[in-house]
């Protein structure tokens, strides 16, 4: 029996030493091609599995934005409601001057941040392509310090700190990426009462039947969760977490910016039910509307020209990127979804009803999509 043309793809990006495993999913309608190659670490105590657990990181983004939605069509929030209803740290933002300003050169934000400025993430904070802005430097100790999220503080005592932070733009004016979806899971936890990891588990995971995507590993099913790797200076993986390590407990900060860990089989679930407009099992979990919502580009051409180490010319919707020009033979309009540091992406392509899942174990050194990732897009297109 030959090799498939995508085990063949993947097989390189393992044999050259840059990725230790990877599990594909290529789903076209009922047919599903999954492909594992490789081993759970570098040490190849395992072969990587089909149910291979894998710290998903930013692809937990859409998820979040779907719990956002779910309090909307309830009624819970709206889009036009200022977050400081539920979120007061953030009632009275101050903004840098000039984007390049120091940070105590500041004026009132003209108006309040609003649900949809979250899930759009055109709050204000977050990160432009440019990490050196005085703003933004002050952002990096609360966003992205360099540990792990088991060190994070309480949702409440990392709201406080972003709120010492002045805004790098005004509210709606630019894309700025990660801190929204953050605070998207806080604004969930808050309006629901409920803790993040109960809402989505209650709401999400057990509705689609996503049993092995939580905020935390049990023992149990240790066996199964992949270790997580990070570059050193030549390229090669470096061992960053253990089955063992971070994800071993619940931390005190539940990020829906990146904090889920999952399977190729659980995300497949979240991305049919998108697919089909919010329905799955027959039941509803999303209105098409809001899917809709989650799914169109919301970006002006300025804002996607401002935002090209993330987006690449692309724009974005609730939660992911929207792809609005075929700059590259994957980049079908309308296709939606997300990449995470981790290594790992997961993509809709709604025109032609497929989905396209990666999951590595060896994480991104910046914001531009791997080589691997590339490959298995462009296998998944059929480009």
């Amino acid at each position: 029996m030959t090799e498939s043309e995508l085990k063949a793809v993947l097989r390189r990006h393992v044999e050259d030493g840059t990725v230790p495993g990877t599990v594909a999913l290529v789903a076209r309608g009922e047919d599903v091609e999954v492909v594992t190659v490789g081993s759970v670490d570098t040490d190849g105590t395992a072969p990587m599995a089909r149910d291979s657990i894998f710290r998903i990181a930013s692809i937990t983004k859409p998820i979040t934005a779907a719990a956002v939605l779910m309090l909307v069509e309830e009624g819970v929030l709206t889009l036009d409601a200022p977050v400081a209803e539920w979120l007061p740290e953030l009632a009275k933002p101050m903004v840098v001057r000039t984007p390049d300003s120091p940070v105590d050169d500041v004026v009132p934000a003209v108006r309040p941040v609003t649900v949809e400025d979250l899930l759009s993430s055109r709050t204000g904070w977050g990160f432009p392509p440019d990490f050196s802005l005085p703003a933004v430097q002050a952002l990096f100790p609360v966003q992205r310090d360099g540990r792990a999220l088991r060190d994070w503080p309480d949702h409440d005592t990392w709201l406080r700190l972003l709120a010492e932070v002045p805004m790098l733009h005004q509210p709606g004016l630019a894309w700025l990426y990660g801190t929204s979806s953050d605070l998207q899971g806080i604004l969930v936890a808050r309006a629901s009462g409920r803790t993040l990891p109960e809402f989505l588990a209650e709401r999400v995971f057990e509705p689609l039947g996503m049993t092995d995507t939580a905020f935390e590993v049990p023992p149990s099913k240790r066996h199964r969760f992949t270790s997580f790797y990070t570059p050193a200076e030549d390229g090669t993986p470096r061992l960053a977490d253990a089955p063992d390590g971070d994800w071993s407990r619940l931390p005190r900060f539940h990020s829906g910016g990146g904090g889920l860990v999952s399977t190729a089989d659980d995300w497949l679930a979240f991305a049919r039910m998108l697919l089909n407009a919010g329905e799955a099992g027959g039941r509803r979990l999303l209105s098409a509307t809001s899917v809709s919502r989650m799914t169109t580009n919301h970006l002006t051409a300025a804002q996607r020209d401002a935002s090209t180490l993330f987006l690449e010319g692309q724009g974005w919707g609730y939660g992911g990127q929207v792809d609005v020009t075929p700059s590259d033979p994957w980049n079908v309009p309308g296709r939606y979804g997300w990449v995470g540091g981790t290594g790992t992406t997961a993509h809709i392509v709604p025109p032609v009803g497929t989905v396209a899942i990666l999951l590595t174990q060896a994480g991104m050194a910046n914001p531009t999509p791997t080589p691997v990732m590339r490959d298995f897009w462009r296998y998944a297109s059929g480009g």
